[in-house]
């Protein structure tokens, strides 16, 4: 008979057996769900392997023959200035150019654009298209991106308990807050997770469970974060998924400000413009930082998502849709001109403020997306008093930035037009902007982690240095 004394740790030895033989069961149903392949997943996999070896001399040869040769120079200046411009990270999905702005592999904008599959009777590249590109350096045909996007709706159910932590979250917490929060309650589900704890997966294997988290994860995001706007904006009424919609369309459907054809279109082109930004911005950046130490796709995009969260990077579409605001007031009704916004520019530079919208770290010219947004805004609503705003700021604000001969890129980014846009259509919560941004990361995020993983990248650790260190190092050269 066992004494008194040791009840309290058979007691935690009974629990902890339980919970194994919880997670047991649950890998098993995971494991059991990962060898019944629908065929489109089965053909991305096809495609990935493809590519994987069509790549494999080359990152042979890069890691064997060229792991030794210089390809920059780290200066102090990159070491505190927070490695702006270091050739330092492998991301395959995509590629920022500084005059042509991101290509997704190797194609511009206005070509994915031109190329990829779209709604019926829409002009704008679909964005899981895009993530399909992103995945496979293929352009898929519409039954390609049919069959996705079943594949998405099909994988699109989120868990009982989520949803009721969702509802009880309180209503002043910020949307992104609760995204983050959710993508971990999400994470019990997930099948690399499982299968890594069940202590028989293969490292070969790795992506393909990843694979499987990625396309789960992007089919439940939508559903969750529209769950958290009917919330936080709209009393808990929601509006349920339409699985004959696409991905992006039944998003715009589930967020109910508008049931128009073009705010559907006008969410489809937010979604494929923000999808990818190549490795090195912060969402991008903490993803891989964070799957590097082989956390599966849930806990790495919820760290990604908390960088997301920051003012200096998500948050700057709504800073920009401020502003504009506050200047259309600042005018009184007057008609925005050049010479006006010139000079209120000057004003707004002379009393220590930023004009946000305009600038990137890496771009030197307009930034496509702008392009992009401003022609399809010139489209639909050429008349809307805040695009017309935007569109006198384009010609007035560059000079004025250049002449302070402190800005390398004067030129509008993405976030000058984006939260424009979104509020013509009616979606004028401004603190929900950086969830629709979140969205549409989750495309190139996951791609990047699935080929960070059929790569075999390594745990990232990058040396770091102290002041005095840094200070010894410089005075040696």
């Amino acid at each position: 008979r066992p004494s008194r004394a040791s009840l309290p740790h058979l007691s935690v030895m009974a629990s902890l057996r339980a919970v194994r033989a919880q997670l047991s069961a649950r890998t098993a149903v995971y494991m059991r769900a990962f060898a019944t392949k629908s065929p489109v997943v089965s053909t991305l996999q096809g495609k990935i392997q493809a590519l994987a070896a069509q790549k494999t001399p080359q990152f042979t040869k890069l890691r064997k023959e060229l792991g030794d040769k210089p390809i920059g120079q780290v200066t102090v200046g990159a070491c505190i200035g927070g490695a702006r411009g270091m050739k330092c990270l492998l991301s395959e999905t995509s590629l920022l150019d500084p005059m042509e702005g991101i290509r997704y592999r190797g194609r511009t904008l206005e070509e994915c654009m031109q190329q990829l599959p779209k709604a019926p009777g829409g002009k704008v590249g679909l964005p899981e298209a895009s993530f399909w590109l992103l995945l496979t350096n293929e352009i898929p045909t519409e039954a390609d991106v049919r069959a996705l996007s079943e594949e998405l709706h099909r994988r699109s159910t989120v868990p009982q308990h989520v949803i009721e932590m969702i509802d009880k979250m309180p209503k002043d917490m910020h949307p992104m807050t609760q995204l983050a929060m959710a993508m971990l309650a999400l994470q019990p589900g997930s099948s690399f997770g499982n299968a890594y704890r069940s202590g028989t997966l293969a490292k070969k294997k790795y992506w393909e469970h990843t694979l499987e988290d990625a396309l789960t994860l992007v089919a439940q995001i939508p559903i969750v974060s529209a769950r958290i706007f009917r919330n936080v904006f709209f009393e808990g009424k929601h509006i349920p998924s339409d699985p004959s919609l696409d991905w992006a369309g039944n998003y715009a459907q589930m967020l109910g400000v508008n049931d128009t054809e073009a705010f559907k279109e006008v969410t489809r082109l937010y979604l494929m413009l923000h999808a990818d930004h190549e490795g090195g911005n912060v969402s991008a950046h903490t993803t891989h930082l964070v799957g590097s130490a082989l956390s599966d796709a849930y806990y790495s995009y919820a760290a990604g998502l908390c960088g997301l969260a920051g003012p200096l990077h998500g948050l700057a579409n709504q800073e920009c849709l401020r502003w504009l605001k506050e200047t259309h007031q600042a005018l009184g009704g007057r008609e925005p001109t050049v010479e006006i916004l010139t000079q209120y520019a000057k004003d707004t530079l002379a009393s220590g403020k930023v004009i946000p919208g305009f600038g990137h770290g890496v771009l030197r010219k307009t930034d496509p997306r702008y392009t992009i947004q401003k022609q399809f805004a010139a489209a639909h609503f050429p008349d809307d008093p805040l695009f017309k705003l935007a569109s006198v700021c384009f010609e007035a604000i560059p000079p004025v930035l250049q002449a302070t001969g402190k800005v390398k890129n004067p030129w509008p980014n993405v976030d000058a037009l984006s939260g424009t846009c979104m509020q013509h259509y009616g979606l004028n919560q401004e603190d929900y902007y950086t969830v629709i941004f979140a969205v549409s990361r989750s495309l190139g995020c996951m791609a990047n982690l699935v080929w960070s993983r059929i790569m075999g990248l390594p745990i990232e650790r990058p040396k770091s240095e102290t002041l005095d260190s840094l200070e010894a190092l410089a005075g040696k050269q």
